[in-house]
């Protein structure tokens, strides 16, 4: 009788490589996993490289080299929870995929960061606390503990998932810590007023102007009889509004204060977007031969301009958000004789640890963040979403101009709640959109509010609005908590360092 052992130990054999295959599969799943934390790690390394490079045989150096790496570390948080929702409207309508995305966003971060970052850099670095009051070695290890409060703070935030803002947290961490070491007096509340204004202004700011080009979109183009022509007509008028309000505020970041009149800027702006206008047209034009006379047809013609928009928004959230990582890092280095290189304006390498975390941060974080904007922002086709992205973008940039630290976030929130209450007032009131419908369909007829489904339909217009005491909360909550870490890490650095 045969043995039947040689083929017990195949059997056995094939299983016992089958578990091999199945570790090494989980092995590969684990490791991927661990890519983009191993690769930041990286990049905080080579941040230290990059400051140490400049300051390892001066007085300060160990100081300032440890703030680089938590700047950096900060500038990829940034990267990882803000950025993602600059572009994620452009993605989850398809203007774009999600790597055209990336590179977009991470360059014109970079772009905006190093380019029009410096007046809110300055403001985070030495106008809510006067540095004219402190000794320099004091104020060093006050912005070191609000850098290090700070990322503590967003960093438990995010893995909470808590909605709060990059701007606040350090804005609390800097009077924190500034109020531990010296009390009160050094702190500028008059700054601290004029930033919490903005915070409070700039939301309304943006929801005011989001809802009134979105008024402008539905009138001129969406509820017109012929869609596409009307189209053909006004988007290139929109894409010339937003390049000649970038171009005019770039002339006011690129030149020196003064040079320029107001008249001449404001004329720059309207010949570029004039300009801008008349090549677009032809362009338009041509995306529109064949698209039927319907909404989803416009999304075709909105996808130029809404790629533009999100490239904008990047740019304004890199010119702004870019001082929360790099502003006490800013005010590091010039509190060290040795290392102040002259001026109020933040070394260029300084800018550069920050805006290159941003982009950094979004690369290896950002895809799976952009993917879930969709379900995070609802009811925004492209239309919405260009009129979203321009209104943030605008109000952010000249919050940067005037060197106010606002929270993009929250301006995105409020541009997105203006939209949503300016869609339910239009649906109920616009006389156009009632002919346009009548028009469409004789026996079409408005609900009358007593409608049993009034509350899901107001559900729907009114985007986020069942997370709008979430977001407060959020927002009142982040300037206490992180002002009092900041000032229990102060002084437990003092006690340990000092």
């Amino acid at each position: 009788m045969p043995s039947r052992t040689p083929v017990l130990t195949k059997r056995t054999l094939d299983k016992d490589l089958d578990k091999i295959t199945h570790a090494e599969d989980a092995a590969k799943f684990v490791a991927r996993k661990l890519v983009a934390p191993g690769l930041g790690l990286i990049f905080l390394g080579l941040a230290m490289l990059f400051a140490g490079v400049y300051v390892f045989d001066r007085q300060g150096a160990v100081l300032v080299i440890a703030a680089a790496a938590l700047a950096a570390y900060m500038a990829m948080n940034i990267g990882a929870n803000d950025v993602t929702n600059n572009v994620g409207a452009a993605v989850g309508a398809r203007a774009m995929t999600m790597a055209q995305a990336l590179f977009i966003a991470a360059a014109f971060e970079v772009f905006g960061a190093t380019v029009a970052g410096g007046a809110v850099v300055r403001t985070i670095s030495s106008s809510i606390i006067d540095t004219v009051q402190l000794p320099k070695d004091l104020l060093a290890w006050i912005m070191m503990a609000a850098l290090m409060a700070a990322a503590l703070w967003i960093n438990l935030a995010t893995w909470l998932n808590a909605p709060v803002s990059t701007t606040h947290a350090i804005v609390g961490a800097v009077i924190g810590a500034g109020i531990a070491a010296v009390g009160p007096d050094p702190v500028n509340w008059r700054v601290m007023v004029e930033i919490t204004s903005s915070w409070m202004t700039s939301p309304l700011i943006g929801g005011v102007i989001a809802a009134g080009l979105l008024y402008l979109v539905k009138t001129l183009i969406i509820y017109r009889v012929d869609k596409i022509a009307a189209a053909r007509r006004w988007v290139p008028a929109l894409i010339g509004l937003m390049t000649g309000g970038f171009a005019a505020y770039m002339i006011l970041q690129l030149t020196p204060a003064g040079r320029y009149s107001s008249p001449t800027i404001l004329a720059f702006g309207l010949s570029t977007g004039l300009v801008a206008w008349a090549v677009s047209m032809p362009i338009v034009a041509r995306q529109s031969q064949g698209l039927e006379n319907r909404n989803s047809s416009l999304r075709i013609l909105f996808k130029f301009p809404l790629i533009g928009s999100a490239a904008l928004l990047s740019f304004a959230h890199g010119a702004n958000d870019v001082s929360n990582a790099i502003g006490p890092l800013s005010a590091i280095v010039r509190s060290t004789s040795s290392l102040a290189s002259g001026g109020d304006a933040p070394p260029l390498w300084v800018m550069l640890i920050g805006a290159l975390g941003i982009s950094v941060g979004l690369l290896l974080f950002g895809p799976r963040l952009i993917s879930l904007v969709g379900d995070q922002i609802t009811k925004l086709n492209p239309m919405r979403a260009y009129c979203v992205a321009l209104s943030t973008a605008f109000t952010v940039i000249v919050a940067s101009w005037f060197g106010l630290p606002v929270s993009t976030t929250h301006i995105a929130v409020g541009a997105v709640f203006g939209v949503g209450f300016f869609r339910e007032w239009y649906t109920r009131n616009s006389k156009r959109r009632v002919e346009y419908m009548r028009s469409k369909a004789e026996a079409w007829a408005i609900e009358e509010p007593e409608d049993p489904n009034v509350h899901e339909a107001r559900r729907r217009y009114l985007v986020r609005r069942s997370h709008f005491m979430t977001i407060i909360a959020a927002w009142i909550i982040t300037v206490p908590v992180s002002a009092a870490l900041a000032a229990l890490l102060y002084l437990v650095m003092f006690a340990l360092f000092v």
